[in-house]
């Protein structure tokens, strides 16, 4: 039954508002949401003016939006909620790859490359190796595994954000095992870079005293028929930002080496086995 509102019972006047008849997910998500903004807001003793300063900053946060920039997704991002969502819903076994963030700049429809091809179309950038394998949880070669692959320039810009400066598809490709799970592809060794930080979030990060780089990372989406999709990075293991990511993508199993080659076609190397995980 409802109850007038106080300040000892707000949560409990509120949450008595629900109707009879309301989805049941949503009236758990829903009544836990309040029963937590109420706690933190007594727990902080919230004043007037930075409710105010909330408002204005969420307000600010959605006008920025739009079709070539998600800033609640980034806000999402740079507070850890994005990670902790997808580490909820992608629980694997010891020995499974990891998922992490998948970014904004994903592309579908990359185009689909011959095993061993170049993705680098600009011939920019320190040239790397990427190769492995593609494995089930028993070590077992997975062939036609699909690996979507991609990766920043050497000024740190994926080809979508510089149009007419990139050639379309830099750094960019869909490569499919064979027989023996084995994927290789030669791209350029990734750097980092900073997300966008001239909007809300990246003025909440400064009054937060904390940066806006990503550690270098090459992006993979690997599929294959009966098992789950992985959507990860390999991440560059000397970056002077793994331990401080901005979105805090970074899990230790990713780290992969990359080894300086002397003599080879490349500049540098890199080899990263991926296990899947059964549907």
């Amino acid at each position: 039954m409802s109850q007038f509102f106080t300040e000892a019972s707000s949560e409990q006047a509120v949450n008595a508002r629900m109707g009879v008849e309301v989805d049941a997910r949503l009236k758990t998500v829903m009544a836990s949401l309040v029963k937590h903004l109420h706690a933190f807001i007594k727990d902080v003793h919230l004043t007037q003016d930075e409710w105010e300063s909330a408002i204005e900053f969420l307000t600010r946060t959605g006008q920025i939006c739009g079709n070539e920039r998600q800033e609640f997704i980034l806000l999402s991002d740079t507070l850890g909620v994005s990670m902790l969502v997808d580490a909820i819903n992608h629980r694997r076994p010891d020995g499974a790859t990891e998922n992490t963030v998948l970014g904004p700049f994903h592309v579908a429809e990359s185009p689909q490359r011959e095993m061993g091809a170049c993705i680098t179309l600009d011939g920019k950038g320190e040239s790397c190796m990427f190769e492995g394998r593609v494995l089930d949880l028993q070590g077992n070669p997975v062939a036609g595994a699909r690996l979507d692959v991609w990766s920043d320039n050497p000024e740190g810009f994926y080809d979508v954000q510089q149009p007419g400066v990139q050639p379309k598809w830099n750094n960019r490709g869909i490569f499919t095992t064979g027989a023996d799970g084995a994927y290789r592809f030669v791209g350029i060794k990734p750097v980092s870079y900073p997300i966008p930080d001239d909007g809300p979030v990246g003025k909440m990060l400064a009054a937060l005293g904390r940066h806006p780089y990503r550690p270098a990372h090459m992006h993979f989406i690997v599929t294959a028929p009966g098992f789950e999709k992985i959507v990860t990075h390999t991440f560059v293991g000397d970056d002077a930002y793994l331990k401080s990511d901005a979105v805090f993508g970074v899990k230790e199993t990713l780290v992969a080496p990359f080894e300086r080659v002397n003599d080879g076609s490349t500049r540098w190397r890199s080899t990263f086995d991926f296990v899947l995980t059964p549907e």
